[in-house]
């Protein structure tokens, strides 16, 4: 509850921002221009998969790196922590050891925490514009590990997985080189020789240097 009290206080800060800066001082970026962003995001995994059969949905942070390219291109970094709660806490052999006959009968996995760091490729659209709509692909590695009820981490049978994601997402200039954007992403998560699908959903903030 308290990650989740997080985000909505995070994206009300956004929305006043929006709400509150002058569209007269925007400055767009241009070709050679490096961002940095950073939003909250909420992601879900669907049933398919060991880890998407244990573990659904969840708030997170990503932090984003964007080179903007000429022809309306672009290039960038992806890292992210996303954190899953368990459908229903386990102690039972799943893409993690069970634990079955341990001593303490109170002992479960409570969520899924998922750090993944990637490379992206960007296509945009109306990059002359206040409102720069943007498709994306990327592909990366995952760490996985879950968190039990007693605090310990456990780490998979499986190892570290990799991802290959596609999505949208747009950039609204509020204020300078400042932009509010909002993304929608597909993953596919590569774990264990089993493909786990899901979606994350982000908003934040992203902010172009000028040199």
């Amino acid at each position: 509850m308290k990650r989740v009290r997080v985000l909505v206080l995070t994206f009300v800060m956004l929305a006043g921002f929006a709400l509150s800066a002058s569209a007269a001082s925007i400055v767009l970026p241009r070709a050679g221009q490096v961002g940095v962003g950073v939003a909250g995001q909420w992601g879900a995994l669907t049933k398919g998969g060991k880890l998407g059969a244990e573990f659904g949905n969840g708030p997170g942070l990503s932090v984003r790196l964007r080179y903007r390219m000429r022809y309306e291109r672009g290039i960038g970094l992806s890292f992210d922590t996303q954190s899953l709660d368990s459908r229903s806490p386990s102690r039972k052999e799943t893409a993690f050891l069970g634990f079955e006959n341990d001593l303490d009968p109170t002992l479960v996995r409570d969520r899924l925490v998922m750090n993944s760091a990637g490379f992206d490729l960007y296509q945009y659209f109306g990059t002359r514009k206040k409102t720069v709509k943007q498709l994306n692909a990327g592909l990366g590695i995952t760490q996985v590990s879950a968190r039990l009820s007693n605090g310990e981490v456990q780490y998979p049978l499986g190892g570290d997985g990799f991802y290959l994601s596609a999505g949208a997402g747009l950039e609204k200039f509020v204020y300078r080189s400042w932009a509010v954007t909002l993304d929608g992403r597909y993953q596919a998560i590569f774990h264990d020789a089993k493909v786990n699908q899901g979606a994350q959903v982000s908003l934040g903030m992203i902010f172009y240097a000028a040199y």
